[in-house]
């Protein structure tokens, strides 16, 4: 924590910036798993799924964004290096090189669902102490929802 002065007491801003924090990881490394899905997407729906992950990863840089700055509105520092994000997020890896269509979605299908999941987790703990987190989670989720059921939509194909 650093000079920022807090409305939330501090047990509230421990929680409250441990939520932030793990929605900023999963942010930024679903971000870098979609843009490496796109670079390496190949097959007949390539065009499509190529530009649906660029989507993915415009919102979740986005959401990841609004996430450390509501951390640091509460005196609450965000870790955004690679070593944080690779040691703490809930994402699995990509795969390494070519990836066919199908499988590219399937892979961004179980990232955002993995997601999902911590988020809703994160909602339930930051309602209490931070209903202003809360609701920034709550948005963000009902997104990646969004990105989640369009790309299950097309896994069916």
């Amino acid at each position: 924590m650093y000079g920022i002065k807090s409305p939330l007491p501090d047990t509230d801003r421990k929680v409250v910036g441990d939520a932030l924090q793990g929605a900023l990881v999963d942010l930024i490394d679903l971000s870098l798993v979609a843009k490496q899905l796109h670079w390496n997407v190949v097959g007949p729906r390539f065009r499509s799924v190529h530009l649906q992950l660029d989507e993915v990863v415009v919102l979740a840089r986005g959401h990841a964004d609004t996430v450390a700055e509501r951390a640091a509105a509460i005196g609450i520092s965000p870790d955004g290096r690679a070593k944080t994000v690779a040691a703490t997020s809930g994402i699995a890896t990509a795969p390494e090189g070519a990836v066919a269509d199908s499988a590219t979605v399937s892979t961004l299908v179980h990232a955002l669902g993995a997601v999902i999941t911590r988020m809703r987790t994160r909602i339930d703990a930051t309602g209490g102490p931070d209903p202003v987190t809360q609701d920034i989670l709550i948005g963000l989720t009902a997104d990646l929802e969004k990105y989640s059921w369009m790309a299950q939509a097309e896994n069916t194909a």
